[in-house]
């Protein structure tokens, strides 16, 4: 089967070992689809052609960039007619342009269609994107949700097609791995990498940090609007000379999580926005790094047993998990251990690869789908 990937997601280096895994899977021909840039909260990110093995990546221009809804490729038609696929997979939400102008030409040219979606909250958009939402979800021969909640939203607003819970990008646990040999540390070390948006809820770390007793170091890893903020609050706090911000690279990312002693995810829930995912959760577990996430969407669901849960917006609590772990190396890396086989057992890029690459085959071989 020749499939044609489109998403702007894989600008980022390490989730390209998806598609590395996908291309693997028997009998299907890959075509990936993905912009030279790619401009969201954190600046501009350019492509890194870091793992481009086993199939065909087209990078093509992609207008108003940085729209998540009105973004499109304005030369996909001519990257379809060379392609021929059986199959378009648009990893996009059903009611962005770029789905519903890629589900037409792709309907045009023959191929089925699959969308793809983290939307966990049941949302009106006004016209056009509602249009889009309807046409889309009406001619879509499968959809993919990153969660459970993605799945009752889609549901409740009327698809009744092929519909399955599969992550977005899995990780690869050869490049987040545990360090094989690490580094001695007299300073207990704290992570949270993400955009540094309120949502995140990166001040309530750092509120939290600041009632650890002895020494601690808290590492925070992305970038976003917030970060004068934040870097007034550390310095408010008395936390200044241990708090340090650093953006790095996706291909950076295995060896920062590695080298720390746990890491937390402390977002919050917003009118308009839960935690869909959390994806650096699944890669620190892979490292065999300890995870502390908030109650938020569905940050639960990832962590399971294998990790510490307190409750959105409650600092306090979150200052005892670490306080507890700062405390106990062993237990630290207990739940180290769990939470790597948790990733073994569940989110690989060869198990999402699998599973996507079997929920094409079920698109292409059943009977009575939408036209």
């Amino acid at each position: 089967m020749r499939v044609l990937l489109l998403s702007k997601a894989f600008v980022v280096g390490a989730y390209q070992r998806k598609l590395e895994a996908l291309a693997a899977c028997p009998g299907l021909e890959l075509t990936a689809v993905t912009p030279p840039s790619w401009r969201d909260q954190r600046g501009l990110l350019t492509l890194e052609r870091a793992y481009t093995s086993g199939y065909r990546l087209v990078v093509t221009p992609v207008r108003f960039n940085g729209r998540f809804h009105l973004h499109y490729y304005p030369r996909l038609a001519a990257v379809l007619a060379e392609a021929r696929p059986d199959l378009v997979h648009v990893d996009e939400e059903p009611y962005n342009f770029a789905t519903w102008h890629a589900q037409r030409l792709a309907r045009r040219a023959g191929a089925k269609t699959v969308f793809f979606s983290w939307q966990n909250l049941r949302r009106a958009y006004p016209w056009p994107f509602s249009a889009f939402e309807r046409e889309v979800l009406r001619h879509a021969d499968a959809g993919i949700a990153g969660n459970q909640d993605a799945v009752a939203v889609w549901r409740a607003k009327g698809y009744t097609g092929l519909l399955s819970v599969i992550p977005q990008v899995g990780v690869d646990p050869d490049l987040f791995a545990p360090d094989p040999a690490p580094a001695a540390r007299d300073v207990f070390t704290i992570g949270f990498a993400g955009r540094f948006v309120p949502e995140k809820g990166v001040d309530l770390l750092l509120r939290a940090a600041a009632q650890l007793p002895g020494e601690a170091r808290v590492r925070v890893l992305g970038a976003g609007p917030e970060l004068p903020r934040l870097a007034r609050l550390a310095a408010d706090l008395g936390l200044a000379a241990c708090v340090s911000f650093a953006q790095v690279s996706s291909l950076d990312m295995p060896a920062q999580l590695a080298a720390l002693d746990c890491l937390v995810l402390p977002s919050r829930t917003r009118p308009n926005w839960k935690e869909q995912f959390g994806r650096v959760l699944i890669e620190a577990m892979a490292c065999g790094v300890p995870v502390i996430g908030s109650t938020c969407g569905e940050i639960p669901h990832v962590i399971g047993a294998a990790g510490l849960i307190f409750a959105e917006d409650d600092a306090a609590a979150l200052a005892a998990h670490l306080r507890a772990l700062q405390a106990d190396p062993a237990r630290r890396a207990a739940l180290g251990a769990a939470g790597r086989a948790r990733v073994l057992a569940h989110y690989t890029q060869a198990q999402v690869a699998r599973a996507t690459a079997a929920l094409y085959r079920q698109v292409l071989t059943a009977p009575g789908l939408p036209a």
